[in-house]
């Protein structure tokens, strides 16, 4: 089942997010992701590895300063993120 895209309205996908905090790339899960994982917010190019809210790592390069991320991720991690100023936006 898909978390979010069936049931009341209360369960549905949410488009919008209510509550943003900026994250330093470690290998630490970023806070409130044991049940839904995050979109991003990149303010200072470069590139991005994260863990999907799946547990697939991936790198996304050569990210743009100003792009949101539309995808839901639990971890930014160290390794390969060379972008700055990353906003979770839950």
């Amino acid at each position: 089942m898909s978390k979010g895209v069936q049931g009341n309205f209360a369960a549905q996908v949410r488009v919008f997010a209510h509550d943003a905090v900026s994250v330093t790339p470690s290998a630490t899960r970023i806070a409130n992701t044991d049940q839904r994982g995050v979109c991003l917010y990149i303010g200072g190019q470069g590139n991005v590895e994260v863990t999907m809210e799946s547990g697939t790592t991936q790198i996304f390069k050569n990210v743009s300063a100003g792009t949101f991320l539309p995808i839901l991720v639990t971890h930014v991690l160290a390794n390969n993120t060379t972008a700055t100023e990353i906003l979770a936006l839950y």
